[in-house]
C-alpha cells in the first residue's frame, strides 16, 4: 500500500497535516492534492478540531508543484491553468475561509506555490535555515496561489515586486523583519513552538477568532465606513456568543476561561 502523501496527526483541539513527499520536497502532484483536501474537509467536519498546523516532512516545506508532472514530449506545449482552477485556487479559498486559525510551520524551502501556500495560512511561523522564494520567473510563469495578492499586502509593493521579478530566496529571518510571517525560531524549536500556538487556539473562543479572520481579510478593500460597519456587526455576533460571556465572566472572577468554541446566534 502506498504510503499516504499527507500525514494526518490528531491532537486534543488540533490537528497537525504533514505534506509527505520528501524525496521530491513535498512537491504537489494530484495526489497530494486531493489527500490534502480530503484532511482538511474531515479536519473542519470535525467540531473537537479547533485549529489547523500545517508543515511538511524533511528537509523541505513544500517546492510548489512537481514540474516531472508537467513535462510536454518534443514539439508539444502544456497549457496551465486547469490544476490552479482544480486544486490550486481551491485551496488557498478553502484555507483563508476556514472558521479556524491554520498554523504553518515551515522546516524547510517553501518555493512557487508551496510559498504562497504557507503565506496564506494564519500564523506562520519558519526554522531559521527556512527560505521563501517566489520561483515562478525562472520558468517564466507568474506567481499564483494568491501570491501576487497577498505579497503588496504583507510587505509592500516595492518588496513584493523585487521577490516576484527577480525569484531570490528570502531567509526566515529577513521574512520576520519584513512582515512576511509571524516568527522565525530555531530549528530544532519549530514544531514545539507551532504547536504552542496551536494549542491555544484549541483552549480559545474558536467563533470569536472565525470573525476576526473574516474582518481582516476585508480590511484590504473595504471602506473605512464599510470596515466600520462589519465590526459593528460581527461585534454584535461575537457578543452573542456564550464564550463572550464566559470570557467576562472569567475576567471578573480572575480564573482561567473555558471557552467551548460555540457560534452566536445570529450566524
Amino acid at each position: 500500500m502506498a504510503e499516504p502523501t499527507v500525514i494526518v496527526s490528531k491532537r486534543a483541539g488540533y490537528r497537525i497535516l504533514t505534506l509527505n513527499r520528501p524525496d521530491r520536497l513535498n512537491a504537489f502532484n494530484e495526489t497530494m492534492h486531493d489527500e490534502l483536501r480530503l484532511a482538511i474537509e474531515d479536519a473542519e467536519r470535525d467540531e473537537t478540531c479547533r485549529s489547523l498546523l500545517l508543515t511538511g516532512a524533511g528537509r523541505g516545506f513544500c517546492a510548489g508543484q512537481d514540474l516531472s508532472d508537467r513535462l510536454a514530449r518534443p514539439g508539444e506545449q502544456v497549457v496551465l491553468g486547469g490544476t490552479l482552477e482544480a486544486h490550486y485556487n481551491p485551496l488557498v479559498r478553502k484555507l483563508r475561509a476556514l472558521p479556524i486559525p491554520v498554523v504553518c510551520a515551515v522546516n524547510g524551502v517553501a518555493a512557487g506555490a508551496g510559498c504562497n501556500l504557507a503565506l496564506a495560512c494564519d500564523i506562520v511561523i519558519a526554522a531559521h535555515s527556512a527560505a521563501f522564494v517566489q520561483s515562478f520567473a525562472r520558468v517564466g510563469l507568474v506567481p499564483d496561489s494568491g501570491g501576487t495578492w497577498i505579497l503588496p499586502r504583507l510587505i509592500g509593493m516595492a518588496r513584493a515586486r523585487g521577490l516576484a521579478l527577480l525569484a531570490e530566496g528570502l531567509p526566515a529571518d529577513k521574512a520576520e523583519h519584513w512582515g512576511l510571517i509571524w516568527k522565525a525560531v530555531a530549528d530544532g524549536a519549530l514544531m514545539n513552538e507551532a504547536e504552542k500556538i496551536c494549542q491555544q487556539f484549541a483552549n480559545a473562543p474558536t467563533y470569536g477568532l472565525s470573525l476576526i479572520k473574516r474582518a481582516l481579510d476585508t480590511a484590504m478593500t473595504n471602506s473605512l465606513d464599510q470596515q466600520l460597519d462589519l465590526e459593528r456587526d460581527f461585534q454584535r455576533m461575537a457578543s452573542l456568543s456564550p464564550d463572550y460571556t464566559e470570557g467576562v465572566r472569567a475576567f471578573m472572577e480572575k480564573r482561567k476561561p473555558n471557552f467551548t468554541g460555540a457560534k452566536g446566534k445570529l450566524e
